[in-house]
């Protein structure tokens, strides 16, 4: 399975963003799917998941009531909003694809990832 990620960009301390993550090459719904993020010098840390039935999702403390992850079973499509944005969101946004019924909270738990897109938030 391909994962592609898109929708990042440079935004003002406040502001908001939607990533995408295009799947493509399996069945989308026989996958958990969440989104990491990693900052230079840091590991990857998870940030959002959400089941394979989409009826569970699950946030870091840190954008839990800011960031919202949903899925669209029939476009094969993962998607982040985050709102009120910090510059403590500033890193390198990862899709990534479990085959699970609910997403694991760890990196090395998932075997395919998309290629990552920055999200830049200024002060």
């Amino acid at each position: 399975v391909q994962l592609q990620a898109s929708g990042g960009g440079l935004v003002q301390t406040g502001g908001s963003l939607r990533l995408s993550c295009a799947v493509s090459g399996g069945t989308f719904d026989v996958y958990a799917m969440a989104w990491f993020r990693q900052s230079p010098g840091q590991e990857r840390n998870f940030v959002a998941g959400i089941s394979r039935s989409a009826r569970m999702t699950h946030y870091a403390d840190s954008v839990e009531g800011r960031f919202s992850i949903s899925r669209d079973n029939s476009k094969k499509m993962l998607y982040l909003q985050m709102d009120n944005l910090e510059p403590e969101d500033t890193a390198v946004y990862y899709c990534a694809a479990d085959q699970a019924i609910t997403p694991a909270l760890f990196s090395d738990e998932y075997p395919f990832w998309g290629q990552g897109t920055q999200v830049t938030v200024s002060s």
